[in-house]
């Protein structure tokens, strides 16, 4: 037995080792000047972003201070309230005041609102509601909603929980009044009486969310960047794009901006690119959130980039001008025989590559001929043996007669005999003969569509003569296609099956009907088989084609091997196509070329 060798391309299949290091080399200094170029790129956008995320803390913080200054204003305002006398002893549980004393606090008290009003327009109104049921507002006049309840506001219930403390309400709609619905911030807190122990009542200052929307909507962050907040369950405060985030066509990381601690930042990738967020806490619970894009900030490292790049450009192009000219030099022979090699995958065995210097490439490229010489050989020599082998095999089924059919048919003779119908037995007789010459002739493969529908009408001549009412047939042939080559006995395969198997078992008061159509479509010859019988259902429909199916046991030539028959002729693009229903019919659709 020969020693087997084994053959092995050389990483740099050249005749020189000083071919081989020169390239080695090129592609090291390559290396090294693409990977310094990316890691001092990486670098500066490191600091980039450092830098940039230190600007967007201290932009948050200054949000902060100022609003934190407009809440505390707030709280200062309800400082007044705490301490003004008129309020104090208003909301008191004070029985002896009378009705006409009352109006004159109410007036005092609505005064001294009006007043804070005027010089705050950010505030949309200013109430208390007393515990003793009496209540005032920035308004003489104020009607309270009668739908609304008031123990059952939120900005009602966090103030009682809060003892005395100020706090601020998510953004909502106060409906408190009749008639009205604005969108505010409410801040409330619990008065407290003269001793500082005894609740007495609620006092309430809304606030337009336009000093807020102001505060942040001027922030500029890069051409992308912007702020929002947030309050500690999650709700937004403020949000440049918040009627898309309502609406689902935005989403925003409210839950990370909640977990985040005060000062932290984190970044987040979706498909608007790489954000960078940094959070601030306020002290009354809310959370302000700044974003930025990275692209914005890398934006601004563009000429730091081209300086790089530059310095790089030409030790990149007398790299990479060595390196394409030495890799072209390499890897065409190479080349040349993998695209050879695909060549072959596809199928062309003609094929032949070119052998240059007989070193190990070309010492490859003659074993690649020889083998696909050699393939090529025992291919074709295996395609002729199976084409001989299958046409034998179709041959001999297309030589079968069908016993039970010859027996019914003579059978059918005798009978027709010994009741003395003379020309029944001639006409019985005389279409056998020329069905058993049409099966028997041997010298032809294709002939002419005429002596096809020749063929098939005297076999259903005969079948309509055994079965007499059960069966009839049509058969409607366009001229203009007789003329045309098709195979021999192509047809009667399935006119049989559609006379037992379709009709001969159909229970119905309806007859039975075969119908035989051919037409010319652009270069094709299409046929049809059709008949009302019992149809098919949809798994035997599906096997029907399969070698395995066994069609052929009392059918005569099987639907598969005429099919077989057909795409071995003709080619693969044409054959049958079956479509059938249940109680309905069958109807075969045979395609094949047109053939003068």
């Amino acid at each position: 037995m020969p020693k087997e060798r084994s053959f092995r391309i050389p990483l740099f299949p050249l005749k020189s080792i000083q071919s081989n290091i020169s390239m080695a080399f090129s592609l090291l200094i390559l290396a090294a000047i693409v990977l310094t170029s990316i890691v001092s790129y990486q670098v500066s956008v490191d600091a980039v972003e450092r830098n940039s995320k230190g600007y967007i803390e201290e932009v948050i913080k200054q949000v902060n201070m100022n609003i934190q200054s407009y809440v505390d204003n707030m709280e200062n305002i309800s400082l007044l309230a705490l301490t003004n006398k008129d309020v104090k002893y208003y909301i008191s549980d004070n029985s002896f005041i009378s009705a006409e004393n009352r109006r004159t606090y109410e007036k005092r008290i609505s005064d001294l609102f009006q007043a804070i009003l005027y010089t705050r327009k950010d505030i949309a109104s200013i109430m208390v509601f007393g515990y003793n049921g009496r209540f005032v507002s920035d308004r003489r006049i104020t009607s309270l909603n009668p739908n609304a309840k008031l123990q059952e506001q939120a900005w009602y219930q966090l103030a009682k929980s809060a003892a005395g403390k100020s706090v601020i309400s998510a953004p909502h709609v106060q409906n408190i009044i009749q008639n009205e619905y604005k969108w505010v911030v409410s801040l409330s807190r619990e008065l407290k009486s003269t001793d500082g122990i005894t609740a007495e009542g609620i006092f309430l200052v809304d606030l337009n969310l336009s000093i807020i929307n102001d505060i942040c909507s001027n922030i500029n962050l890069g051409k992308k960047g912007y702020l929002f907040i947030v309050d500690n369950n999650g709700n937004i405060v403020y949000h440049p794009q918040q009627q898309l985030i309502d609406s689902k066509l935005r989403s925003e990381r409210i839950s990370d901006v909640i977990q985040a601690s005060s000062g932290s930042s984190f970044t987040a990738k979706d498909g608007d690119g790489k954000r960078i967020y940094s959070v601030q806490d306020t002290n009354f619970g809310w959370k302000i959130a700044g974003v930025a894009y990275t692209d914005d900030l890398i934006a601004s490292t563009g000429e730091l980039r081209n300086s790089i790049l530059l310095y790089s450009l030409c030790g990149l192009t007398i790299s990479l001008l060595i390196s394409i000219w030495l890799s072209h030099r390499l890897s065409k022979p190479i080349k040349d025989l993998q695209s050879d090699m695909k060549q072959v995958e596809k199928g062309n065995f003609d094929i032949q590559t070119e052998i240059g210097q007989m070193n190990e490439i070309g010492q490859l490229g003659r074993s690649f001929n020889l083998m696909v010489s050699r393939t090529k050989f025992l291919m074709e020599e295996m395609i002729h043996n199976q084409e001989n082998k299958r046409k034998s095999e179709l041959l001999l089924l297309q030589s079968q007669i069908n016993p039970h059919f010859l027996y019914n048919t003579l059978d059918s003779i005798v009978w027709m005999a010994e009741q003395k119908q003379h020309e029944e037995v001639v006409l019985m007789t005389s279409a056998l003969a020329k069905l058993f010459r049409a099966s028997i002739t041997k010298d032809r493969e294709l002939v002419p569509i005429r002596v096809e529908i020749e063929h098939i009408t005297n076999y259903l001549l005969i079948q309509k003569m055994r079965y007499h009412d059960e069966l009839d047939y049509a058969i409607d042939i366009d001229e203009s296609i007789l003329s045309y080559k098709t195979l021999k006995i192509l047809l009667q395969p399935f006119i049989e099956n559609a006379i037992y198997h379709g009709i001969r078992n159909r229970y119905g008061i309806e007859d039975g009907l075969v119908t035989i159509r051919g037409r010319q479509s652009g270069d094709q010859i299409v046929f049809e088989v059709e008949d009302n019988g019992l149809g098919m259902t949809p798994e035997r429909l599906g096997r029907i084609l399969l070698k395995s199916e066994g069609d052929t046991r009392n059918q005569g030539i099987g639907i598969s091997n005429v099919n077989e028959r057909i795409k071995l002729y003709f080619g693969h693009e044409y054959g049958i196509q079956i479509r059938s229903e249940i109680e309905v019919g069958t109807r075969v659709t045979i395609t094949i070329p047109k053939l003068d």
